[in-house]
């Protein structure tokens, strides 16, 4: 009776989030043969995984031949580590000035407005040598649903600074959907740009896991249900993640906490312009050394080494 209760309730759970996601085919166009080799399995026998997770103005499906219609404004590689205890979330730069298969010389995001999500993985593979295993893609509009589901989010601000109709004022903020898009899209104003705002989209993602972790949303059913519905809502992801495997990840990541993430930005050399654009130069050398410890596994031991900007502590 037990295990058909649990059976039961598997399937309950898989198809109410699961099956709530879209999916597309992100890595069917890719050339199998040209593409980075994927890791061997790590002494506690599994294998690190590599999401990479965008943050877009549009998920609509793309037809082939066909260009989406916004571009990508918040990449990050995510490496879970063999042992699940630990991640590393890399931001790319979408202004950075990278090769596009295909295309020539251009700006990272300009790889999704390109091609979609497979010239995207395809893209970010051959600037890293680090093979992605899993899609995932969140819209603006379903990032608000998926904040207000929460219940919104505490950071900590390091001056006052506006942006639209919202003023956030240096030292702890609790904000809701709209207040946290903004807070996570602006980079007029800030002192550092881009820079600035790619820290603010680190920081909001902790503040979503540290929300998670210590407040009642785990324990409190109902609003445990609307958070996933909305973030499942919100989400499309490659076509390899089906309900069941989906599960199997769920349960494969339960000891992953808070502190177990270390957050990075791809090294630059600086900024500049190409024609009419301005662009980010990513620093080569140093960042072939960030690829190869994320290739085999041992970024957590050398994040040290690429000068952490340590993120403002979230709000109690």
């Amino acid at each position: 009776m037990l295990v058909l209760l649990g059976l039961g309730a598997g399937w309950y759970v898989t198809n109410r989030y699961a099956g709530n996601l879209e999916r597309t085919d992100a890595f069917g166009g890719l050339d199998e043969a040209a593409r980075p080799a994927a890791p061997t399995e790590a002494a506690s026998g599994a294998a690190p995984l590599t999401f990479l997770v965008v943050g877009s103005d549009t998920r609509a499906e793309v037809a082939p031949g066909e260009l989406p219609d916004g571009r990508s404004d918040v990449m990050m590689l995510v490496r879970v580590t063999g042992e699940r205890r630990h991640a590393q979330v890399v931001s790319l730069p979408r202004d950075s000035w990278v090769s596009v298969p295909g295309v020539g010389m251009a700006k990272l995001n300009a790889a999704y407005a390109y091609g979609g999500p497979g010239l995207l993985i395809e893209t970010v593979e051959t600037l890293t040598g680090v093979r992605i295993d899993h899609y995932a893609a969140i819209d603006f509009a379903g990032f608000v649903q998926m904040t207000d589901a929460l219940g919104g989010v505490d950071v900590e601000v390091a001056e006052t600074t506006t942006s639209g109709p919202y003023t956030y004022t240096a030292g702890a903020n609790h904000l809701d959907g709209q207040e946290a898009l903004q807070y996570v899209r602006q980079r007029h104003g800030l002192p550092g740009g881009d820079f600035d705002r790619v820290q603010r989209q680190q920081q909001y993602l902790r503040s979503v896991f540290t929300s998670l972790s210590q407040q009642n949303v785990l324990r409190d059913m109902g609003a445990l249900d609307s958070f996933l519905l909305a973030l499942t809502d919100a989400m499309v992801v490659d076509e390899t993640l089906s309900a069941s495997a989906l599960l199997d990840l769920t349960y494969e990541f339960r000891s992953l906490r808070p502190d177990g993430l270390t957050f990075l930005t791809a090294p630059v050399a600086g900024t500049g312009r190409e024609g009419a654009q301005s662009v980010v130069y990513l620093q080569q050398d140093r960042a072939e050394e960030l690829w190869g410890y994320l290739r085999n596994d041992s970024l957590q031991a050398h994040a040290a080494e690429f000068g952490l900007d340590t993120l403002p502590a979230v709000p109690n």
